[in-house]
């Protein structure tokens, strides 16, 4: 991303797109602590980036090739921006706790992980991909990779 591009973050655009969003999250977040993973859903927490407090969101852990890793279909939100500066955080499933690092990935490292992410996941997020599905190539989902975050992680030490 060049310095005058703003950083894509894609937000409800309806009173009850966000209303309908704040409903499913809330439904899996609520789920997600009671111990009912839905699709590999964990609860993220995070240090607040500024205050320091603790942040949550639901997020989809995906595995592939051996590795786990969190992408934000949404872009540049908020736990992401909390996550580069916490350099890690906690994945829970009702009282199980995993503390974990997080590295993010460079868009070249993107392509395979958003692939795989998209097949996991379409129906749920596909909407967040501009038509970009699966079997896009390649250069594809790096031309759209610098809109995605990725990040590895893996127990923290």
């Amino acid at each position: 991303m060049s310095a005058n591009e703003t950083p894509r973050y894609v937000m409800p655009t309806s009173a009850l797109g966000r209303r309908m969003n704040s409903m499913f999250n809330g439904t899996v977040a609520a789920l997600t602590r009671r111990g009912l993973s839905i699709w590999g859903s964990r609860m993220l927490y995070v240090r607040g980036r500024t205050s320091g407090e603790w942040r949550t969101n639901p997020v989809n852990v995906l595995t592939h090739d051996g590795s786990r890793y969190l992408v934000a279909p949404r872009g540049q939100t908020q736990w992401v921006r909390n996550l580069r500066v916490a350099h890690g955080g906690e994945l829970r499933v009702g009282s199980k706790v995993e503390r974990f690092a997080a590295t993010e990935l460079s868009d070249e490292q993107k392509p395979d992980v958003l692939r795989a992410y998209l097949k996991r996941w379409k129906l749920e997020v596909g909407v967040f991909f501009d038509g970009v599905d699966a079997k896009a190539p390649d250069s594809k989902l790096l031309e759209i990779a610098p809109g995605y975050p990725v990040f590895l992680i893996e127990p923290a030490s």
